[in-house]
């Protein structure tokens, strides 16, 4: 199978707090040799200050100062790093219980979630908050990293015993791809290298899976979508009368003489052609930035999305969606917030809270209606317009949302379409 060089993929770390998520990171991009010399050296004249008798690989992680000289990581942070066979962008998210809103930022445009478990205490509640966010989120690709392996004396029982753990409750969500390696992150184990401390797994180094994990099918290439950010009208030589949308492509193909209708309106064209920086092209696929332009002269502005005439969104103006609350603020009830959805923007009223769902637990709760940061609802919104969405399960970029609040322009929460 072969991989594209260029190819990106994004992927998130959680774990509960001391898993050694900093640790396993820095030791991705130190035994890849992704890191700067002068970050090394910096690393090692800190780890040595701080009396560590090799490099803290953490350190490599935990930029922000104030963070390192406490010991904890909050926010999320994204790495950049490359192997000859791939580009990577990790966002690192924090592990306490109050930080599920980070979590639920770093991992919505991840194609792999790496989820942590301390081989000394195996599946815990932090596992399963992580991993049902990751189901819910619908990322495609779980690897269960079994870490700390050296402290078990990298005994195949507590490896088989903790996948056996996974196994049973994860069986009870929506997830496509589940793979486990045993590593142990400060030794290296399975990390960059093959362990020679583990004979008998027979998989691969985690490195390994990630430059090879197959994420071109995980992106919808059924349902076109386009939606249009900004009208191109270039009043220049060679370009008097040229009229392109230009946009990302959400999902689908869209080719030259493609039938095709903009939404809201209705109306229908065919694709004249399909321009970017580097000329006309034969095929546009998702998530190519391009601009359209149309056989015929219709009136399109941004927030208008243009789909194959045979296959169609729903518009809708009732809209039910598991929100994720981001804010400190509490939602109002009945209050008015903008909704962003791709480059469509509407207001939008939380009609209804159906329930709230103990992430702990995986239970419903229909009797508490409040929205505090970190909950997650299912709940029901009226908007001004019809948005043009697909099911967040078919499609995670035209199933989600944002809400913004009007008065401070903070974005308050974020969503899946159900």
């Amino acid at each position: 199978m072969q991989i594209d060089k260029n190819q990106l993929l994004r992927f998130t770390t959680a774990g509960s707090v001391d898993d050694g998520k900093s640790t396993l990171i820095g030791r991705l991009l130190y035994d890849s040799k992704s890191i700067f010399e002068d970050q090394i050296e910096a690393v090692e004249n800190s780890s040595k200050k701080k009396g560590h008798e090799g490099v803290d690989l953490a350190m490599f992680t935990d930029g922000l100062k104030d963070e390192r000289e406490q010991g904890i990581t909050i926010d999320v942070a994204y790495r950049y790093f490359t192997t000859p066979k791939r580009k990577f962008i990790i966002a690192d998210t924090p592990g306490h219980i109050q930080y599920t809103r980070n979590m639920v930022t770093g991992a919505s445009t991840a194609n792999a979630a790496i989820i942590l478990i301390d081989a000394r205490h195996g599946v815990i509640e932090q596992t399963k908050r992580h991993t049902f966010i990751a189901s819910l989120l619908q990322i495609p690709h779980i690897i269960v990293c079994i870490n700390k392996m050296d402290l078990v004396d990298y005994s195949e029982e507590v490896y088989n015993g903790i996948v056996g753990q996974f196994e049973e409750f994860s069986s009870k969500l929506l997830i496509k791809d589940v793979r486990y390696i045993p590593i142990s992150a400060l030794l290296g184990d399975n990390v960059v290298n093959r362990s020679e401390n583990m004979k008998w797994y027979q998989g691969s180094p985690l490195l390994h899976e990630l430059e090879t994990l197959h994420i071109s099918s995980d992106i919808n290439k059924v349902d076109a979508r386009f939606p249009v950010q900004t009208v191109l009208r270039p009043q220049r030589e060679g370009f008097i009368d040229f009229r392109g949308y230009a946009g990302r492509v959400a999902s689908g193909i869209f080719r030259p003489k493609d039938e095709v209708t903009i939404l809201p309106s209705g109306f229908t064209s065919t694709i004249k052609a399909v321009h970017s920086d580097e000329g006309e092209l034969e095929e546009a696929f998702a998530p190519m930035s391009v601009a359209i332009t149309l056989e015929d002269d219709i009136d399109i502005s941004r927030g208008d999305m243009i789909v194959k005439t045979n296959n169609q969104p729903e518009p809708k103006q009732d809209i039910d969606a598991m929100l994720c609350w981001l804010n400190t603020d509490e939602a109002k009830p009945r209050a008015k917030y903008t909704v962003m959805h791709t480059s469509n923007e509407q207001r939008a009223m939380i009609k209804e809270v159906v329930y709230k769902i103990d992430i702990n637990t995986y239970n419903r709760n229909t009797e508490d209606k409040s929205l505090k940061m970190n909950d997650i609802s299912r709940v029901k919104l009226r908007t001004t317009k019809p948005l043009m969405t697909d099911d967040y399960r078919e499609n995670r970029n035209t199933g989600s949302i944002i809400l913004i609040d009007e008065s401070t322009n903070e974005t308050v929460a974020a969503g899946m379409i159900i």
